[in-house]
């Protein structure tokens, strides 16, 4: 996720069938995995439903339209103190919330070595591989996918820093290549072996401008090609389809990103799905979306995906740290930062992401919630255990950025659980997607 610190600156998923009587949206199936233990799932509604928030239907929506969520913080957050509750206000893993919700994708970011030479780590979840591991488990537990987001860095990659993992520091390209492919199939064969429902693997983080260190389109497109050969032989090996795809930004720029099609086209490079981040208050307007993704389908045969995308429900800040939206004169004309603004903006990114032939969406960390109140010292929790954006011990590796500006959640206002950890009812947009809901519309 891009401009996140830019913003803070201004602040710092075939044995027996059985029912189960679970709370929040009703009954869900087991089965078991061969693998791991029984597979919980929940079934879609038949027909719209009553709700606190109104949702229009979308027209021709599929049960497989890709309603995801990055919840890569979570683990950090729960060693923090963090809690989450259901619907009935009862403490439950937050990952069957989210597929009681209708959530069918996870997606969790993935960083090489997050941790100085002491162990400490630079915080944003500390999501190295075994976090992916964890996290995946319960998260195809209850029957939703996962996109494993590897960075190909020790800390935050995007376009403004592609820093490479200090284990990979000195190498030639050639080098470089070796050890991507190397860490590449050994992660994802580490995830699989444990039972993590791969379905997707993102090679690469919001790459217009580099990656691991590497500038420039040709560069990348190598490392690129070991990424997604690692990718299709630990697929082959392991027989399982696992889509591979590459992840851009700045999706406003039409231009932009036509050439990066048209460059990795003319390389060659084999790939499933071109991802974009596109965050409504930063770029750009659901046509303009419509209109890249369509270009990319059309003249490059090439899936398309929004791999990144938020909205705020709150202008309050949960805890001191500042957040990248404020949700006052910076939000979208006609999408109050109110829960019903949130759905209603999701829903209408959902529905517009839909008639362009796009495969769905995965919203970026709503489960990012505050650690402590405002009111608390929460600085010794985010250092000991990631929950913070970054933490002080980043700053060697990320000077510019982390050195300079580490604290806590910039992304709490654009969560969808409330500040206590309860989910909101616009959690339940992806849950009422093709019928809607039976609710008069209400106010924004």
């Amino acid at each position: 996720m891009r401009k996140s610190r830019i913003k803070l600156l201004a602040f710092c998923i075939g044995a027996s069938l059985c029912s189960v009587a679970l709370s929040g949206c009703g009954a869900g199936s087991t089965k078991q995995d061969a693998k791991t233990q029984d597979v919980i799932t929940f079934p879609l509604p038949e027909g719209p439903e009553k709700s606190e928030i109104y949702v229009e239907p979308v027209a021709n929506i599929s049960d497989d339209f890709i309603r995801g969520m990055d919840a890569s913080s979570v683990l950090a957050l729960e060693k923090s103190g963090v809690t989450y509750y259901n619907y009935e206000g009862k403490e439950q893993d937050v990952f069957m919330t989210l597929a009681q919700s209708g959530v069918n994708y996870i997606r969790l970011r993935v960083w090489n070595d997050p941790y100085d030479e002491n162990g400490n780590g630079y915080g944003g979840g500390n999501n190295d591989v075994p976090t992916a591991v964890k996290l995946g488990k319960r998260a195809s537990k209850y029957g939703m996918k996962v996109c494993i987001d590897f960075h190909y860095s020790d800390f935050w990659a995007d376009p403004n820093k592609q820093h490479v993992p200090k284990a990979w520091e000195g190498m030639s390209k050639e080098e470089k290549s070796k050890a991507l492919y190397d860490f590449t199939k050994k992660s994802l064969k580490k995830m699989l072996d444990a039972g993590v429902n791969v379905g997707m693997v993102q090679i690469g983080n919001e790459i217009n401008n580099g990656m691991s260190g590497e500038i420039g389109l040709p560069a990348v497109e190598k490392l690129l090609q070991s990424g997604s050969l690692a990718v299709r032989e630990v697929a082959k090996t392991y027989k399982k389809e696992i889509q591979v795809a590459v992840h851009y930004t700045n999706i406003e720029n039409d231009t932009e990103i036509d050439h990066i099609a048209s460059s990795l086209s003319d390389f060659g490079l084999d790939y499933d799905i071109f991802a974009l981040s596109y965050y409504p208050f930063w770029d750009g307007t659901n046509e303009n979306m419509q209109k890249v993704a369509k270009n990319i389908q059309e003249k490059y045969g090439k899936k398309v995906v929004i791999a990144e995308t938020s909205y705020c429900y709150t202008s309050e800040d949960g805890d001191g740290s500042g957040n990248s939206l404020k949700g006052t004169d910076d939000i979208v004309e006609g999408y109050p930062a109110t829960v019903q603004g949130q759905a209603s903006m999701i829903s209408d990114i959902c529905a517009a992401a839909n008639e362009a032939g796009i495969l769905g969406i995965f919203y970026w960390e709503g489960t990012w919630i505050p650690v402590g109140k405002a009111t608390e010292n929460n600085s010794p929790i985010w250092e000991k255990y990631g929950s913070g954006w970054a933490s002080s011990y980043a700053a060697k590796y990320d000077p510019a950025d982390a050195g300079l500006y580490y604290g806590g959640d910039s992304w709490d206002n654009q969560a969808m659980f409330d500040f206590d950890g309860h989910p909101l009812a616009s959690l339940k947009v992806f849950r009422y997607l093709k019928y809607g809901t039976s609710t008069g519309k209400g106010n924004n």
